[in-house]
């Protein structure tokens, strides 16, 4: 995408919409996943994947779209928001929800769509488009995360803490030192706790962390969702499960040696420059890897979609697909 034509197109968000159809797909024996539509039904189909893994969407997520031109998809990933059973770990890893995904396109008969995916929902934006990359007419990727471990330890084993050693504290403290060589293994442990108060506690820290470096200029409405049990518990379960067990990639580089089967879609990567959860070096990698994808860097900027800059470019990002689209 030339980015020249960056400066002309729509850049702030659409007004809020309500969504025109919503419902449950039973996607397993045992778990059953929130999807909502919204916009144009007779629009262009795209798909929002959310991040966490776990932490749901929320109404705003349906912002960033042209509701007259796009027919705006939302669901729940398994445990997460309105999904049940919550915050369940069985059953639960990418591969699971690659299925799933395919599942809720074939339960709302579309053929092929856009995919959107910030943080955890680029990483599983670029897994699933890499598994069905003829369902895929485009890709919007923000806060680009591919799992590996250099990622994991920045965040979770004190990279992040030199920026943030405030914040950094509450989380530290609230592991013994014997077990602070690996944060989380500990943090697993407690969060699948017999004792429900453990789990509820070791939730909010663990999830207090991230809201609170989400942000380059602190958003305490935002940090204040760390103190909701309900979202703390799938939030911080569910992240855990996925980084203990690697994203359940079989190989660190996984989502950087595929790019070959996705090299073809026209992709718009956003990366705040200031991004601690997800730091610039993995979008980095990945415009190695796919220097055909658009990188727009945003200097104002940390990880959270909801901070100005970002929703701006992630808006402006659709409305340049929009266009593409249009033109045939």
């Amino acid at each position: 995408m030339a980015s020249s034509s960056a400066e002309e197109v729509k850049r702030e968000l659409y007004p809020p919409i309500e969504p025109y159809s919503s419902g449950f797909l039973k996607v397993s024996d045992l778990h059953t996943v929130y999807w909502e539509q919204s916009g144009n039904p007779s629009g262009h189909p795209v798909v929002f994947l959310h991040g966490g893994p776990g932490a749901g969407t929320s109404p705003n997520n349906r912002r960033f779209f042209d509701p007259e031109f796009y027919r705006i998809i939302l669901f729940d990933q398994r445990g997460a928001g309105k999904s049940t059973p919550h915050a369940c770990l069985d059953e639960n890893t990418t591969w699971d929800l690659i299925k799933d995904i395919e599942k809720l396109r074939e339960h709302l008969d579309i053929p092929k769509w856009q995919v959107f995916g910030g943080s955890w929902g680029s990483t599983l934006a670029l897994a699933y488009s890499q598994t069905h990359p003829d369902k895929v007419t485009g890709l919007v990727l923000r806060g680009i995360f591919l799992l590996r471990k250099k990622e994991l330890d920045w965040f979770y084993e004190g990279g992040a803490a030199a920026i943030f050693p405030d914040a950094w504290e509450s989380f530290r403290d609230f592991i013994p030192e014997n077990e602070r060589d690996n944060f989380i293994s500990a943090y697993d442990k407690r969060l699948n706790s017999d004792d429900l108060q453990t789990q509820y506690m070791a939730a909010k820290i663990w999830t207090t962390w991230e809201l609170r470096t989400a942000h380059l200029l602190p958003n305490e409405e935002h940090i204040k969702k760390g103190e909701d049990d309900i979202f703390s518990l799938a939030f911080a379960r569910i992240e855990n499960h996925y980084f203990v067990n690697r994203g359940f990639f079989p190989t660190e580089s996984f989502l950087l040696d595929n790019i070959n089967k996705i090299r073809h879609i026209r992709t718009s990567i956003v990366q705040g420059r200031y991004d601690v959860c997800c730091p610039m070096m993995s979008a980095w990698d990945l415009h190695k890897a796919w220097p055909e994808a658009e990188l727009k860097v945003v200097p104002n900027a940390g990880h959270s979609a909801n901070e100005p800059a970002v929703g701006a470019e992630l808006v402006a990002a659709n409305e340049m697909h929009k266009n593409f689209l249009k033109s045939g």
